[in-house]
C-alpha cells in the first residue's frame, strides 16, 4: 500500500495532461477551485503564472495537494480533457492511475463518493452560477442539517437550470425528458444509454414532486442519494455537451 503518489507519477501526469489540450488558464481554474474547496496554498493561483511552461505550472501546484486529492484531481482532469475516450495517452494516465494508487480514490466509501461527486459537480457548474448558486445552497442547507424540503427544491431547480441553458428554452424538467433523451442520442449516447436518463429523470421529477410538498417525509439518506444523482446528471450532461462543443 502506498503513503503517497511518487512525485514522478504526478510529473507524468502533469506532462500527459498539458501534451494534451489543458491549457494554462483552465489549469488554473480547476487547481484553484480545488485548493479553495481543501483550503490549499497553491503557488499558481492566476494566469498568466509565474513558471516557465504549464507542465512546470500544473506540477507545482498538484504537489500541495494531499494524495488524495491529487488522485481526484488528475482523474477529474483526465475526464475533462477525455469524454469521449479517444485520446491514448490520457486513457493509458488514468489507467495507471487506477492500478497503481487506487488506494487513495474515495470511491471506496459512501461518504467519499457524496464528496467527491458533489466537488465535481459543483466545478462542472462554474460556467452556469444560476444552477451552482443553487446547488450550493442546497449543500450549504445540506450541511447543517435544515430545511430539508429546501434542500431537495434547490437540487431541482439547479438541474432545471442547467438543463433550460442547454437547451436554450423555459420548460420544466419534466417537460424536457424526451428531449433530454434526444440531446444523449445526438451526443453519440446509445438508445439505451438515451432510455436510461429519460428514466431516471422521469422518475427523480416523481419524486420532487411528492417529497418536496412533504418536509416531516424527508429522509436525511434519500437527500444524499438526490445530491448524488442530481451530481451525476450535471457532470454527465456538461461532459456530453463538452464532448461535441
Amino acid at each position: 500500500m502506498h503513503d503517497r503518489i511518487p512525485t514522478a507519477f504526478i510529473s507524468f501526469a502533469a506532462t500527459e495532461l498539458t501534451n494534451n489540450g489543458l491549457s494554462g488558464p483552465k489549469l488554473v481554474e480547476i487547481t484553484s477551485a480545488y485548493a479553495a474547496d481543501f483550503s490549499v496554498d497553491i503557488p499558481h493561483a492566476r494566469y498568466p503564472f509565474d513558471a516557465p511552461n504549464k507542465r512546470t505550472a500544473l506540477l507545482d501546484n498538484l504537489l500541495k495537494f494531499s494524495p488524495k486529492q491529487q488522485y481526484q484531481i488528475i482523474r477529474e482532469l483526465c475526464d475533462r480533457l477525455n469524454a469521449n475516450g479517444d485520446i491514448a495517452q490520457l486513457v493509458t494516465l488514468k489507467t495507471k492511475l487506477f492500478r497503481e494508487y487506487r488506494d487513495f480514490a474515495d470511491q471506496d466509501n459512501l461518504t467519499a463518493i457524496h464528496e467527491t461527486q458533489i466537488i465535481e459537480a459543483r466545478h462542472w457548474l462554474a460556467d452556469y452560477p444560476d444552477a451552482k448558486k443553487l446547488f450550493d445552497e442546497a449543500l450549504e442547507k445540506h450541511s447543517h442539517g435544515v430545511f430539508q424540503r429546501n434542500t431537495l427544491d434547490d437540487l431541482r431547480l439547479a438541474l432545471e437550470i442547467l438543463v433550460r441553458q442547454i437547451f436554450g428554452n423555459h420548460k420544466t424538467l419534466e417537460n424536457q425528458i424526451s428531449t433530454i433523451g434526444q440531446y444523449v442520442k445526438d451526443r453519440g449516447g446509445s438508445p439505451q444509454l438515451a432510455n436510461m436518463f429519460e428514466k431516471l429523470v422521469d422518475y427523480y421529477t416523481k419524486y420532487q414532486n411528492t417529497y418536496i410538498k412533504h418536509d416531516d417525509a424527508v429522509i436525511t439518506a434519500e437527500i444524499e442519494f438526490v445530491f448524488e444523482l442530481t451530481s451525476s446528471f450535471v457532470k454527465h450532461f456538461l461532459r456530453i455537451r463538452s464532448a461535441k462543443s
